[in-house]
Order: C-alpha cells, then structure tokens, then sequence
C-alpha cells in the first residue's frame, strides 16, 4: 500500500488527491475482506508516508484543494474553481468507476465532447451539473463495504439533481471511512490474520541512496548522473524511521521490509539486518541475476524442476556475519493478477489463478515438497481494472484458497517459520536490482532521471553545508525535505517509462520540496528549480473520420492515400502509476465506404511468436438502442491470419475464411479488415462501436481503446466533410 508524500510541508497543502481516494476505495475493504475469509493469511505492506498522511486526514486539520473544491456549495464556485473542477474530478478509471454512474457518465461525455482543454466546457455546465459532479466524483471513490450504507445506497439510486445536503453528507462519510482504516489494519494483525510489513520511510531506491553508481553494477554502461550521490546514512535513517513509526502506530515492531520496488543489494541488506529486519521480499529477476539463472518459462509460462526449486524457496542471504531471509515474487503469476484478470469474468480468472498456482507448484509437489510461491502486486491501483474493484474476482480466488487442501495462504513469516533452514536456498551475494527488469533504469540513465539526482545532490550538499547555522526547526524542516526528495515516486514519472495526466504536478511538487531544502535553511534556491524538468510529452491523438476510404486489404498499407480521412485513435500510454502493462497496439485506424466497414491495427512492436488471437467487437447502434454485438475473431500464428470467424453473439458464424461472404483480412506489418455493412445489418444513420482486443492462451493481453471504444457513423460522404471542418 503506497501513495507518494503529496503534503507541501511548507504550505501545507496537498497537491494530490491521491491518498484520500485510496483511502476511501482500497485500503479498508482489502483487509476487511478477509474477516470473510478466515483461513487466508497474508502479508500487507504499508509505506509509513502513506499512514502519516492518512492519519493527517483523520484530524480533520488538512488542507485539500481537491476536497475544497468538491466540497463548496457549487453557487459559491468560482471560474478558476469551475475549471479545476473539470480537469481533476473525473481523475477516475472511466468504465469501471465513472461508467458506473450513468449522471457521472453524462457529465464526462459532455467534457470530453468540448475537446482536449476541459475548461471549455464550462459553458455548457449549471449549477446543477456542478453539484452532480461534485457529488458523484466522490460517491465513485466509496469502498464497495459503504456502497451499502443506507445513506450512500440512497444517494446513487437518486441518481442526479443532488441537494447541498446530500454533498455534505458525502464529504462527512469520508471522514468516517478514512477514520476506519488504520484501526482495520491493528484489528487483522491482533487477531493473526494478516502481517504487517513496511517500507523505508519516504519509498526511496535504497541501494542509489547508498550510492548512485549501483546502477552502473546492473547496467554496465549506463549513463550516470554528474554528481555521484552516496548516502548510506540517509539509506539507514528511511529504514530506521520506517520501522519506529510503524511499531508507533501498529503496536508491533515489522520483522519483514518490501524494500520499495523491491529494490536490493549487498549493501541495503546489511543496513537492514543491522535494525533488525529479518526477512526481505523482491522480485524472481534479482535472484536470477544473482544465481546466474534464467527462469525461462514454457509456452504454458511455466519452470522446469530446477528452476522451480531454486525460485519457489526461501532464500538465506549472509555476508560479514550477518544474514536476511529472502523470498522472490513469482513475476508471471503476480503480473497476471495485477494485469490481465480485470479483462476476465471474476469466475474464470480466479479459477486460472488458482490452477497456475497449482501446476507452477507441481515441479516440487509431485515429489513430495513444499514449494513457496510468492505472489506480490500493488496494493491499490491494480483493482480500479476490475469491476466493483475486484471484490467478486478476490472473493472467489480467497474462497478457493481457503477450500483447497494442498495450499495454505501464508504470510511471510509463517511460510518461513514453517521450512527447516537446512532447506533454504544459499545467498552470498545479490546482484543489485528492484523487480522492473532487474535493474534500476525507471529511476535512473535518462537525461530527465540524471537531472534530477543532481538537484538532489546539489540541495543535500547545501544542507551539509549549512545546517549547522540553521535553527533546530529550519534544520528539521529541511531534513523532512529531503528524505522525502529522496523518494521513488518522482522519478517514476521523469524518463520515458511512465507518464499521467498529472505529470506537471509531480514535477511541480518535485521541484517545491527541493526548493523547501534551501527556503528552510535561510537560503534562496537556484534558478534550475523554477524550470521544469520533464519535457513535453506527446498525448494520444484522437480524430473522426472525415472521409470515405477505400483500402487496399493486404496488410501493408500500400499507399498513404488509403486511410487519409480515416478515424484514427493512438495508444494512450500515459496511465503509468502501473508499471508492467504490455503495450502491444500502437494505433486503430477505420472508416466507411458506401458498403463497407474498413479497421486497421498498427502495431507498437513485434508479437510475440505464439498463436494470438486478435478480436474486433463490433457494437452496432441505431439511436440509443445497441442491435448488435459483432466480433470478427482472427487467429494469428508465425507473422499471418490462420483461420478467422465473423460471429454475431453465439449464433452460426456470419462468414469464415472458407466462406468469406465479401469480408476481407490480412495480417502483416499491420492487421486490416473489410466487411460488408450489409452483412453486419448496418444502414443509413446507424453508428459502430469498434474496439480491437489482442489475447494469448484466451488472456488479454492489450487492447485499443484500452477503454471505451471508437466511434464511425455510417452517414453520407458530406456528412463526414463536414465532420471535418467541426474537427478543425
């Protein structure tokens, strides 16, 4: 459970909504659901930032603009207020939470009808609309365990036309949710049914606190920063802090640390032993790199006996006399909960977790021993994918554990006490690494990540430098700062891995805690940090179509001129808070003719060499009423379309490729498609609905929209002309 520190110590205001929200939607109802499920044990991991911003909620003493402006009477709201509002309160997964509302729904549609600058749609928003979304921005955050609150439940069957008494009852219910947290979490762990573990304080990549050059030890030859930041002190105070805040505030002191990202090396480790900490966790890539061991996997994704016995094991790492127990994720089957179950029924995917459970286990099960399989994702973020936040999916997955006889849900603790060491696998060294390919480069190597550890470096040496003369609380002050500049977060979102709509305040607030360094010790901070550090970031391209297209289908794009008039939407790759996702889909392009249907599939980079299977859902819509739910359904094996069906729901397929029926496809540097409208029931003043889902082993794997779909209308050619002076 993490959220970056969003508080400005200085102002005091938080710049993001994040932890709030979290808190409302995630963090209660993920332990609360287990007192369900008695005989399911597990760890929680829980950044010590995070519990102090949420215990700073609970005093009621915060200062939230995002609360404020969801909280003011919406006749009191002000235009720069209005236009906040409409940038940051849809902030929401869309399908899974917006969607959710049909006024909430509405109200989104009619911001993003108004074009990529939210705040033109201001002039098409009431008071009433305000109050709606002011209302519902909140209610979609709401754990489901208060979705049946009677007051809630009574809110969302209301619907719309909400009063300024219920606003404020909904931003009363969120004192009374985030008040119930931490106390949930004391509660589980007093009765055994969880363990508590922590991170170092502020989630900073402890081995480049140590030392900076750990991530030329991952990656020979990786660009470094120009000033070499080595704090092993720092390192030891984020861990030490950690561990007396979290004793503080569960009652118990941690015995286990996910060092955050799983970030490791020789150096951490014996920091950590040296306070005490008996047992890290990290991801299977660093015990690879360490044992000089691939963990290749099957077709079937999965080991062969030796790896399976080297991974699923607890490890003993010792060096200089000290010594860590280690266990290693199992990244397959973690990344599978955390990435590709959403797109599943909750049925069918807690079933495939469970048996890849069972058969990633078997290599040692059938031989008698116990295998210890580590699945650790996300706490938070994964679940906004899943409907009702993933409830019916970890209902079916706990209730199949808890009934399977051959497999005990442990925490770490009890899976270690359980093994002899004389079992344990030997460690006498890690090859330094988080669980992101083993290495360091999200948070380090490029020129945005390198420039701002130099800041870093640049405000830590001030400190050193001018500490002494400051008075105690300044001294502090500027202390706070940097530890808290010391985090991962920032740097999550500089480089070219992972970016947001919030990018520009992540670096704003980056930048105001390093300036905070030099503002609290008398100093005045140096021009570069009024200067944004991230670049300009280019925003997925959406555009209707404007134009009849007549496509050559041979998977090539032949000619440039065929798609020009196409509707095309690129790949949105800015929800990064997430890291792993695999973007396969670059871009959906499509269009009419006076007869046809015509999609096309650009591709971000090779498939992988395994039968895939590429689905285009058709939803054909006459007015508000769907008539149909098509899907052309395209197996795709060594680079080319194998066999395809067009079906429309269960019924006998419309066409194949034995009986194509005038349907068109073909697959090579990209995929391409044509179908006869006729053949789909389409006519005059009818719209489609295209989205293009690609899946491996009947999982998805990526799809385009990653959420909604695109729209084609099937209207006259100057009908789409004159879509194209509106598009201007």
């Amino acid at each position: 459970m993490h959220q970056p520190f969003y508080k400005d110590l200085v102002s005091g205001e938080y710049r993001m909504p994040w932890v709030r929200l979290h808190a409302l939607k995630d963090y209660y109802g993920m332990v609360k659901l287990l007192e369900e499920f008695p005989g399911v044990h597990q760890n929680f991991n829980i950044v010590p930032s995070l519990v102090a911003q949420i215990e700073d909620y609970c005093s009621g003493l915060f200062k939230d603009p995002f609360w404020d402006v969801a909280a003011k009477p919406a006749a009191g709201l002000n235009p720069q207020e209005r236009a906040f509002a409409l940038s940051y309160l849809f902030q929401a997964h869309g399908e899974r939470m917006i969607g959710r509302y049909p006024r909430y729904r509405q109200l989104w549609e009619q911001v993003r009808s108004a074009g990529p600058d939210p705040s033109k749609a201001a002039i098409t928003f009431g008071e009433r609309d305000y109050r709606d979304l002011q209302v519902l921005s909140q209610v979609a955050w709401f754990d489901e365990y208060f979705q049946d609150d009677p007051g809630v439940k009574a809110l969302v069957e209301k619907g719309q036309g909400f009063s300024e008494e219920d606003q404020r009852f909904v931003m009363s219910k969120q004192h009374e949710i985030l008040k119930s947290v931490l106390p949930a979490y004391r509660a589980a762990a007093a009765r055994g049914a969880v363990e508590l573990s922590a991170t170092p304080y502020y989630h900073p990549i402890l081995p480049l606190l140590c030392d900076t050059n750990a991530g030329r030890d991952s990656v020979p030859g990786l660009p470094l920063p120009n000033e070499r930041f080595r704090h092993p002190g720092d390192a030891e105070e984020q861990i030490r802090r950690a561990l007396d805040t979290h004793e503080r505030t569960f009652g118990v002191r941690p015995t286990g640390m996910w060092p955050s990202e799983g970030s490791v090396s020789d150096e951490v480790l014996s920091i950590a032993a040296g306070l005490g900490v008996k047992w890290m966790a990290t991801d299977e890539g660093v015990l690879g790199r360490s044992l000089g061991e691939e963990f290749a996997r099957s077709a079937e994704g999965l080991l062969k006996a030796p790896q399976a016995a080297k991974l699923y094991n607890i490890h003993r790492w010792q060096q200089n006399g000290q010594q860590m127990d280690l266990v290693f994720r199992d990244h397959r089957i973690s990344d599978l909960v955390g990435f590709v179950y959403a797109g599943m029924g909750a049925r069918e995917a807690a079933a495939h977790l469970m048996n890849n459970i069972r058969l990633a286990a078997a290599p040692l099960t059938d031989q008698g021993r116990d295998a210890v399989v580590p699945v650790i994702l996300d706490g938070e973020n994964a679940w906004e994918s899943f409907e009702k936040n993933g409830r019916d999916f970890l209902r079916r997955f706990y209730d199949s554990l808890q009934k399977d006889s051959q497999i005990e849900p442990l925490t770490i603790s009890e899976a270690i006490s359980r093994q002899q060491p004389e079992t344990f696998g030997p460690l006498r060294g890690l090859v330094p690494g988080s669980w992101i390919n083993a290495n360091f480069n999200v948070w380090i190597g490029a020129p945005e990540d390198n420039r701002s550890w130099d800041y870093l470096s640049q405000a830590r040496d001030f400190y050193d430098e001018n500490a002494a003369q400051a008075t105690p609380g300044q001294r502090a002050l500027a202390w706070e700062e940097l530890l808290i500049a010391e985090g991962s977060d920032w740097n999550w979102w500089y480089g070219p891995e992972h970016h947001s709509a919030n990018d520009r305040d992540f670096d704003e607030l980056y930048r105001k805690h390093l300036s905070n360094v030099y503002t609290a010790l008398g100093g005045v901070p140096p021009d570069h940090l009024a200067r944004p550090i991230s670049g300009a970031i280019a925003r997925p391209a959406m555009t209707p179509q404007t134009a009849y297209v007549h496509p050559v289908i041979d998977g090539q794009v032949s000619s440039y001129f065929d798609w020009m008039g196409a509707a095309t939407l690129g790949s949105d790759r800015r929800g990064g808070s997430m890291h792993g996702r695999l973007y396969l889909l670059d871009a959906l392009h499509a269009g009419i003719d006076e007869h046809n249907l015509y999609a096309r599939l650009d591709f971000a980079s090779a498939l992988p060499k395994a039968d895939l299977l590429a689905t285009l859902h058709m939803a054909l819509r006459r007015g508000e009423q769907t008539q149909a739910n098509l899907q052309l359904e395209m197996t795709i094996g060594q680079g080319s379309i194998t066999s395809w069906e067009l079906r429309n729901g269960v019924r006998a397929p419309l066409a194949t490729n034995l009986a194509p029926n005038g349907v068109e496809a073909a697959h090579g540097r990209v995929l391409e498609v044509k179908i006869p409208m006729a053949l789909l029931g389409a006519t005059t003043g009818d719209a489609f609905n295209l989205r293009f889902v690609l899946y491996r082993d009947h999982l998805p794997m990526d799809a385009l929209p990653q959420e909604g779909s695109l729209e084609i209308q099937v209207v006259p050619e100057d009908v789409l002309v004159e879509l194209a002076y509106e598009a201007k």
